[in-house]
């Protein structure tokens, strides 16, 4: 979604885009919007295929055009997220690469903000469109309440669809993995990049829920592991530019979220709502209710 151009009257969209952009300050904002200052603002969620969007915030309103509506909200109502597969690639210690045991979360450095490079002794970065993702941890046993000091490991595929320590050529890269605790509003942020669509699977960011950054060492003590999905106007936007994401829109083309092998079976409460642009990054935010 485009910003104004005036430098001298960007508005209340553009100024509230500005401030979540800023790393000291992205938190704020957010939780500035969960209250409620983004009504009227203009803000929007883009939906697929040009269809009706939702103020943006960390619940989906209903989009007619991909025919869901999300029950999430931050009044009292939510719902617990699905329970969804970590797939072959997560990373957590609960499978091999290369005959060894692949656990990122055992990495120095592992809880970090800024996912865009490898750490613990690789020194590599993931390149394409930015991509800000800000989650927010409810209780669904208590009316929705934020859960603080709570963990969430986050991963995903690279702009060519590959999974950093498994996927060939970066096995020896640990890019676009890390850790992060919630805030006293159950937020947690990360900088990454968007993901690239692979063959068969719609596109799409791994994560798992721990009690804390402490019992984030390893798969066996995540209380939750989901994925959240990415709109279709925002991925055929980004994939246009096939230089930087060299089979996405190819790959893209081939698939819906109706017919997914993951969220074919239903997505409302894992739809994030997205706002941004190509040239200026885009911000995701998506609550995610677990039942504690």
């Amino acid at each position: 979604m485009s910003t104004p151009h005036d430098p001298h009257d960007l508005g209340l969209a553009a100024d509230l885009d500005t401030l979540i952009r800023q790393t000291a300050n992205r938190r704020r904002a957010m939780r500035w919007l969960l209250a409620g200052g983004a009504a009227g603002s203009g803000l929007v969620a883009c939906g697929g295929g040009g269809g009706s969007a939702g103020t943006i915030g960390f619940n989906s309103s209903e989009n007619t055009s991909l025919g869901t509506s999300s029950t999430t909200t931050s009044s009292g109502t939510c719902s617990v997220i699905p329970e969804e597969t970590a797939g072959p690639y997560p990373g957590d210690g609960s499978n091999t690469s290369g005959g060894s045991i692949a656990n990122a979360l055992a990495l120095s450095g592992i809880v970090r903000s800024d996912i865009r490079s490898s750490i613990a002794g690789a020194s590599g970065t993931a390149s394409g469109v930015p991509l800000t993702v800000n989650l927010q941890l409810v209780n669904t046993n208590a009316s929705c309440g934020t859960l603080e000091g709570y963990a969430v490991y986050l991963w995903h595929c690279d702009a060519q669809g590959r999974y950093s320590m498994y996927s060939s050529g970066v096995t020896g890269e640990n890019w676009l993995r890390c850790v992060q605790a919630s805030d006293a509003s159950g937020i947690v942020t990360f900088s990454t990049i968007v993901p690239g669509c692979y063959s068969g699977r719609w596109p799409h960011i791994h994560f798992e829920v721990y009690r804390s950054t402490t019992t984030a060492t390893s798969w066996s003590n995540k209380l939750k592991t989901s994925q959240l999905a990415l709109p279709e106007a925002v991925c055929d936007a980004v994939y246009a530019d096939t230089s930087a994401y060299p089979s996405s829109a190819a790959n893209r083309a081939q698939l819906s979220l109706a017919t997914d092998n993951i969220f074919s079976d239903g997505y409302s409460t894992q739809l994030a709502v997205v706002t941004g642009s190509v040239s200026a990054g885009y911000v995701a935010a998506l609550q995610v209710g677990i039942s504690v």
